[in-house]
């Protein structure tokens, strides 16, 4: 069993470690240069960090970070899943699940979740259409090898 603990400026270090080791072997696969989040520098971090649209919490499994979660709220009803990274070893055993279903339980005014992702990656749109996320329609393509696609959820109180 996972659980999510709010991230502090002292983890950002950490956040950048994960970050890098999760998102670089998608930047050696499609060779996206400006949009990959292993290019960016622990600054990007730090900067979202100190936005109040933000929300990071790590991934704890017993006392051992295993990833993060970073949510942007966009306004009092709708919050973007805008990046999920589990470190490699952890992947393949439903902890990015269970991440994104305590964490959409921590924002109970939110009716609208979207979220953006690799069209290329099919374990990824799997994961967030069983997840009950539906794809758009809205796709943008960053490089020939590579296509992102919009997904949302509309929760029902």
């Amino acid at each position: 069993m996972i659980m999510l603990t709010k991230a502090a400026f002292s983890d950002c270090e950490e956040m950048h470690h994960i970050r890098f080791s999760v998102f670089s072997p998608l930047l050696e696969k499609y060779q996206d240069y400006d949009t990959n989040p292993a290019n960016k520098p622990i600054e990007h971090i730090i900067q979202n960090m100190q936005n109040n649209s933000f929300d990071f919490f790590l991934i704890k499994l017993d006392i051992k970070t295993i990833g993060y979660i970073r949510i942007r709220k966009a306004d009092e009803n709708k919050c973007n899943l805008s990046q999920i990274a589990i470190l490699q070893e952890y992947q393949g055993n439903g902890y990015a699940q269970e991440a994104i279903k305590q964490v959409e339980l921590l924002y109970p005014n939110m009716n609208t979740w979207e979220l953006e992702t690799i069209k290329q990656e099919n374990k990824l749109c799997h994961l967030y259409e069983r997840l009950g996320y539906e794809f758009t329609g809205k796709e943008e393509n960053i490089n020939d090898k590579m296509d992102i696609v919009f997904y949302e959820k509309h929760i029902r109180k």
